[in-house]
């Protein structure tokens, strides 16, 4: 296969990451000719990059060593060494351009300045520190994606408390369930938001979630929708008047490994698990993520389409770590038309975009040609993630977005908060893959019995320790569950759970989870190459494969399919689905049966729930297999579950 994209000599020669190259070969001696040379000596050699990394961006004096012990779990990174997150934000401070822009469906964009952060961020830390609020005590969001919630994270970093939150799409249970675990001090949250035209009142369920938080000794409440939220703290009384406060941020130095936030697993399965990252961990990770790997710098608009829910939240505000302007927007992606994100990504010069491949389909659906009807010359990126990206799919941003485009496909997840595989500046694009694993990712794909594969399926794992990998889970004193996620099926390498193929040419194909693989007749598949032939057909809005394993030692492997308005499932339909299959994936990969559903079930941040569906299918207890508020529509569980006895038969 052909590249779509490969990068001209400009882009190589203006690449952040060919300068980090340059000040690796001053500094060392090496010789790294291109990104892959450069990639095997980061992880050769761990500690020598995470140095480099760190005086590159002049992070200031290390107290000790780098990498005091390799064990996984267990690494220790740069004992000794104090820090603040948020002093490697204040430090990229200028006035050429906004820090912030806030996209809305029902306003024009409002720009927030550098001062305007920075001045808002000194004032709503003093009133948590009037709160009471210390080191080590826990901040709760409950926003929706608006600068005063970036505001709040920063406040509540610069005195090393520790962050946490969630989108207001979720219910006060759902919200509980996460931010309950942490007995928070203060909630910080807003009247409402508006997503698809509607406004969304959030008082009763603020006060439902306040009334489960006992802990708490505060609220402060943005207004939104010019409700008053009672017994909370208006924002402008939390920060004053930021125009006129012209204050210096009062940063508490912590430990390298200082909880800086606490982000949440899915929940499907149980309480969420808390995730905690520290400071430093968190600094270096996204500074090359976003710096080095993304390329991005003080000139760039970085507008991921994301929510406090999910971690993409915390790494577009990476952005501001590299200078760049970010943009915050909660409103629906495909409102009031299909390519509402396109017009916001012109309406604010966006160089770096990033969605979903969802979205990019809804878009193929629908039509769209966004290189013809808005003016994306600024845009050069455009960022995927969320699951993979079909070939199909890659082609169309190409031809209909525009061929100068660089897709760059990210895999990594909540759990390191950022990629451990993506795109790069330097290095070609092949539809359907990504362009090479991270720097410092010891990236590998593993058989069963842990050996080293090529150009075929296996474990994706990661063989050495990274910074940003959590320093602990909330509430596991012993550590136990965190090492039973990771560290189970291979001692001491971490398995992160997707099937991937590493190429012959440095690239990575992403299969899926390998909890959810299919296994028909002892051939392992992957359900996204479904996905990616059967959703382009405009008859389908969305599928879902599962494989069952039976009691009796059979195999079900049904194909569930949501239609598109005035579609019925014909026997001509069910046929031209299992051709498409069958022509585009396999014949191995053609369902037993092709269902028609009222819909697909989602984790909040938009994962499809193919392992508890599966287990409903093998017998297992409704009520024990996914916990309801972690649904984007829990009475879709029970649809499915009355469709098991089915899988019986």
């Amino acid at each position: 296969m052909q590249p779509q994209w490969v990068p001209t000599e400009r882009d190589i020669a203006d690449a952040r990451i060919t300068d980090f190259a340059r000040f690796v070969e001053a500094r060392t001696g090496i010789t790294a000719p291109d990104y892959h040379a450069l990639w095997q000596w980061s992880v050769d050699d761990l500690s020598g990059f995470w140095h480099a990394l760190w005086d590159y961006f002049q992070l200031g004096e290390i107290s000790g060593e780098v990498l005091a012990s390799t064990d996984m779990p267990g690494a220790r990174w740069f004992p000794g060494t104090r820090l603040n997150y948020v002093d490697q934000i204040v430090r990229q401070a200028h006035a050429d351009r906004p820090a912030i822009v806030q996209v809305r469906e029902d306003a024009e964009p409002r720009e927030v300045s550098w001062a305007e952060l920075i001045d808002s961020t000194a004032a709503f830390a003093r009133t948590l520190r009037s709160l009471g609020v210390r080191p080590g005590d826990r901040v709760a969001g409950y926003l929706p994606n608006i600068p005063e919630a970036v505001v709040a994270f920063l406040a509540t970093a610069s005195i090393g408390a520790v962050w946490s939150a969630c989108g207001q799409d979720y219910s006060p249970k759902a919200a509980l369930d996460r931010l309950g675990q942490l007995e928070p001090t203060v909630l910080v949250t807003a009247d409402g938001y508006r997503f698809g035209g509607k406004a969304h009142d959030k008082r009763d369920d603020i006060a439902a979630l306040r009334a489960g938080l006992a802990s708490l000794r505060g609220t402060i409440a943005v207004s939104q929708l010019g409700l008053s939220v009672p017994e909370a703290m208006p924002w402008t009384e939390a920060v004053g008047n930021p125009d006129n406060a012209a204050a210096l941020i009062e940063t508490e130095a912590v430990e390298f490994d200082h909880p800086l936030w606490i982000v949440f697993s899915s929940g499907t399965t149980g309480l969420p698990k808390g995730i905690v990252h520290g400071h430093g961990g968190v600094v270096l990770e996204h500074l090359k993520a976003v710096a080095l790997q993304s390329d991005i710098g003080p000139d760039d608009t970085f507008f991921w389409y994301t929510s406090p829910s999910w971690m993409m939240w915390n790494f577009q505000i990476a952005g501001l770590l590299a200078g760049a302007t970010i943009v915050c927007y909660d409103g629906s992606p495909t409102y009031p038309t299909p390519d509402a994100l396109w017009h916001m990504a012109a309406e604010v010069d966006a160089t770096v975009l990033g969605t979903s491949p969802g979205y990019v389909l809804a878009c193929i659906k629908a039509g769209a040609v966004p290189r013809t009807e808005h003016d994306l010359s600024a845009l050069r990126t455009v960022g995927i993630t969320g699951s993979s990206l079909p070939p199909s799919s890659a082609l169309w941003l190409g031809e209909n977005v525009g061929d100068h485009i660089q897709i760059a496909s990210i895999s990594g997840g909540t759990d390191v908060v950022s990629a451990f595989i993506g795109g790069v500046r330097t290095v070609p694009v092949w539809p359907g893959e990504l362009s090479a694993p991270y720097l410092g990712v010891a990236l590998d794909a593993f058989d069963t019995e842990g050996h080293p594969v090529r150009d075929e399926v296996g474990e994706l794992v990661i063989t050495k320790p990274m910074p940003s990998m959590p320093v602990r889970f909330w509430r596991d004193e012993d550590g136990k569950r965190y090492h039973d996620a990771y560290f189970d099926m291979f001692p001491g390498i971490w398995r992160h759970g997707d099937w991937i193929t590493v190429t012959d040419h440095g690239s990575v194909v992403v299969h899926g989870r390998s909890d959810s693989t299919l296994n028909r007749h002892g051939i392992r598949m992957g359900s996204s190459d479904i996905y990616q032939s059967v959703e382009r057909l405009p008859e389908i809005t969305e599928a879902l494969v599962i494989g069952a394993e039976q009691p009796d030692g059979g195999y079900w492997m049904p194909l569930f399919v949501v239609l598109a308005p005035g579609i019925e499932l014909t026997d001509e339909l069910k046929t031209r689905i299992n051709s498409t299959i069958r022509t585009e994936v396999s014949p191995r990969h053609v369902p037993d049966e092709i269902l028609l559903a009222p819909g697909i079930p989602h984790t909040r941040t938009g994962k499809k729930l193919e392992v508890p569906i599966k287990k409903l299918f093998q017998g297992a207890d409704p009520s024990r297999v996914v916990e309801r508020s972690a649904v984007d529509n829990p009475d879709l569980l029970d649809w499915y579950a009355a469709v098991r006895p089915h899988a019986a038969n």
